[in-house]
C-alpha cells in the first residue's frame, strides 16, 4: 500500500542557497531584526538598478520599515554588482542561471519575515509598496500585483503578452487550479518567506512565478491581490523573456502539473466513448442519423480504448509521483485515487482482461480451423478479434502499470 508523506510538502531545496556567495547567509538574530527584503534579481542591469535599489530603498525610509534591498545577481558582467553595493543595496552572487534560480537563490539570502519580489529593469514601481505591506501585515501569505487593475503604460507590455499570453496563462491556471488572481504572470509580488520556503519551490526559469501560484493555490495558502503598475523599462539591451519560449515552458508546466485534466479527464473520456462505440458496432452495422457504422468504427473505438487507457495509467502515476515527492498535497481525494488504482487491483483487473483477450482470440482462431483456415468474412471475424486484441493490450498495459506503481510505492516508501 502506498505510504503518504505529510502534507507538507518537501522544503525549498538548499542548491541554489548553496551556491550564494557574499553576504548571503545571516543569523536567526539578523533574521528577527529584519521585516522585508525588496528582492531584485539582476543579470547585466546597469542601466536601471541603481533606480530601482533607490526608490525601494526610499519607501523602506519612508514607512519606517527595518528592511533591506537584496540583488540576487545571476553572472552579470556589466559592473552591476558594484553599482548596487554603492547604491546601497546588499548583493548575493548566484552561479546558477535563470530567473529561477536567481529568486530561489534571493529567498534562501533574504534577511526579511517579508519579501517582495521584483525585476530590477525600472518597469515596477518599488517607490511605494504600501498595499503589499498591507496585506502582508494583514495576514496574507502571497500578495499578487495585477498590472490589468493598476494601469500598464503604453509599450510597458507587447500586445502578444497583453492580449494572448498573460490573460491565457492566467485563464489555465484558473481552469486547472483554481487559482484565484487576475494577472498570474506579474513580477511584482510579496510573500511571507516561510510560507514559500515551505512549498519547496524548484523551477530554474520563469515557469518558477507559475510554479509560486500553483503551488501556494494547491497548498491552501491565503492568497491576495493588489493593483499595480507596469512603465516601460528603462533598458536599452532586449529583455531576457523569449515569448514563446517561456510561453510554452510555462504552459508544459501548468499541463504537467495538473493530470486530472491533461491524463484523467480526457483518458476517461477517450475510453467512454470507445467502449460506447464498440457496444454499438459489436453485434453488427450500427445505423444512426443516416451513417452506418461498422467493422471501421469498431477498429477506432478500439485503439479510442487503448489510448484512453494508456492516459488514465500515466494520470494515476502522475499523481502518485507528485504526493511522494511533495509536489501535491495529500488530501482525501489523492489517496482515494491512488489507492483505487493500486497494484494489486491493477494486476487483478489486468490479468482478467489479458485472459479474457487471448480466450477470444483462441475462439476466433478455432472458428478459422473449422474453416480450413481457408477466406473469411472479416466483417464477422473482426468483431471478435479487435475486442479480443483490445482486450489483451489492455491487460498487459494493467499489468505493466501495476509493476510501475509498485516501483513509485518502493522509491515513495525509502523515502
Amino acid at each position: 500500500m502506498t505510504r503518504f508523506p505529510d502534507s507538507k510538502p518537501i522544503p525549498n531545496s538548499p542548491d541554489a542557497a548553496a551556491d550564494i556567495t557574499a553576504s548571503g547567509a545571516c543569523s536567526d538574530d539578523v533574521m528577527d531584526e529584519l521585516e522585508l527584503t525588496v528582492l531584485m534579481p539582476s543579470l547585466d542591469e546597469a542601466e536601471t538598478i541603481e533606480v530601482c535599489i533607490e526608490k525601494a530603498l526610499g519607501f523602506i525610509a519612508r514607512a519606517g520599515i527595518k528592511g533591506e534591498v537584496l540583488i540576487s545577481d545571476n553572472g552579470s558582467t556589466d559592473g552591476s554588482q558594484v553599482l548596487a553595493e554603492k547604491a546601497g543595496a546588499r548583493v548575493v552572487h548566484v552561479p546558477m542561471r535563470g530567473y529561477g534560480a536567481a529568486l530561489r537563490g534571493g529567498i534562501a539570502a533574504a534577511r526579511g519575515k517579508y519579501i517582495i519580489m521584483g525585476d530590477s529593469d525600472d518597469s515596477y514601481d518599488f517607490s511605494d509598496l504600501s498595499l503589499y505591506m498591507e496585506r502582508l501585515r494583514a495576514g496574507d501569505e502571497l500578495v499578487m500585483g495585477n498590472r490589468f487593475k493598476g494601469g500598464i503604460a503604453p509599450g510597458a507590455m507587447p500586445n502578444l503578452h497583453r492580449y494572448l499570453g498573460n490573460p491565457g496563462l492566467t485563464l489555465a491556471g484558473r481552469i486547472l487550479f483554481g487559482c484565484p488572481i487576475g494577472d498570474s504572470q506579474c513580477g511584482l509580488r510579496g510573500f511571507s518567506k516561510k510560507a514559500i520556503n515551505e512549498l519547496g519551490l524548484r523551477g530554474d526559469g520563469m515557469e518558477f512565478a507559475s510554479e509560486m501560484v500553483v503551488k501556494a493555490t494547491l497548498y491552501n495558502l491565503k492568497i491576495g491581490e493588489v493593483p499595480t503598475t507596469l512603465s516601460p523599462d528603462g533598458r536599452s539591451r532586449p529583455p531576457h523573456l523569449r515569448s514563446w519560449r517561456d510561453g510554452s515552458r510555462i504552459l508544459a508546466f501548468l499541463l504537467i502539473h495538473s493530470p486530472r485534466w491533461t491524463f484523467l479527464a480526457p483518458g476517461l473520456a477517450l475510453m467512454l466513448l470507445g467502449l460506447t462505440l464498440g457496444a454499438v458496432t459489436m453485434p453488427g452495422p450500427f445505423r444512426i442519423l443516416g451513417v452506418t457504422l461498422d467493422v471501421h468504427t469498431l477498429a477506432v473505438a478500439s485503439g479510442m480504448v487503448v489510448l484512453g487507457s494508456q492516459m488514465l495509467t500515466f494520470g494515476v502515476f502522475t499523481k502518485m509521483y507528485g504526493v511522494s515527492s511533495g509536489v501535491f498535497p495529500v488530501n482525501a481525494r489523492q489517496k482515494w485515487i491512488i489507492r483505487f488504482f493500486s497494484a494489486k487491483r491493477a494486476y487483478t483487473l489486468g490479468g482478467l482482461s489479458l485472459l479474457a483477450g487471448l480466450g477470444a482470440m483462441v475462439y476466433a482462431l478455432v472458428s478459422w480451423g473449422a474453416t480450413g483456415l481457408g477466406d473469411l468474412d472479416y466483417t464477422k471475424t473482426m468483431r471478435i478479434v479487435l475486442p479480443a486484441v483490445t482486450g489483451a493490450v489492455v491487460g498487459a498495459q494493467l499489468i505493466l502499470s501495476g509493476l510501475m506503481s509498485s516501483i513509485i510505492d518502493l522509491r515513495a516508501t525509502r523515502e
